[in-house]
């Protein structure tokens, strides 16, 4: 199993994730509206939109799935935080970065997994909106197109309600 790299940025990226003040938060009708969309348009049994901390994931919506979170050292969404693409990985148990990962050959039979990482308005990636199956599957270009509008939906409703910019430094004259 191959362990998710840490971008380069990480330190940004994590101040980014605080700035937004979503971890460990009540339930937000809007995201949880969007996941279940997501699992029937795409029809898989798992959407959830995920936040990379920095030892886990937190499910801030979810449909699918009883965990709230999962640790970050198993999570594919750990690997989608890394480009700006839809990243899929059609069967795990045949990719060597997945078939021995806990969530594949446990009791979760994670086969399928597509996910599009969600920027923070300074353009930090700090999580996904994801879909997961436990049939190995391919997305065509209508779902991939699909997946990343409903991305870009889910990082305007983060922002919106919760963004927080940086403190402006006062300048001494």
């Amino acid at each position: 199993m191959q362990q998710p790299p840490v971008p380069p940025n990480e330190q940004a990226r994590l101040e980014a994730l605080r700035r937004l003040g979503m971890l460990d938060t009540l339930a937000d009708p809007s995201l949880d509206e969007l996941v279940h969309y997501a699992a029937r348009e795409l029809d898989v049994p798992i959407a959830l939109v995920s936040l990379v901390d920095t030892e886990r994931q937190w499910f801030k919506a979810r449909v699918g799935l009883e965990h709230t979170e999962l640790p970050r050292d198993v999570s594919f969404c750990g690997h989608a935080i890394c480009g700006d693409d839809v990243f899929v990985v059609e069967d795990a148990l045949q990719d060597e970065r997945f078939a021995a990962n806990p969530l594949v050959i446990g009791e979760l039979n994670m086969r399928f997994y597509a996910g599009v990482p969600l920027k923070s308005p300074d353009g930090q990636r700090v999580g996904t909106l994801c879909v997961i199956d436990t049939r190995p599957r391919t997305l065509d270009t209508r779902q991939r197109d699909l997946l990343q509008a409903l991305g870009a939906v889910a990082a305007w409703e983060l922002a919106r309600k919760h963004w927080m910019p940086p403190a402006e430094k006062v300048s001494e004259e």
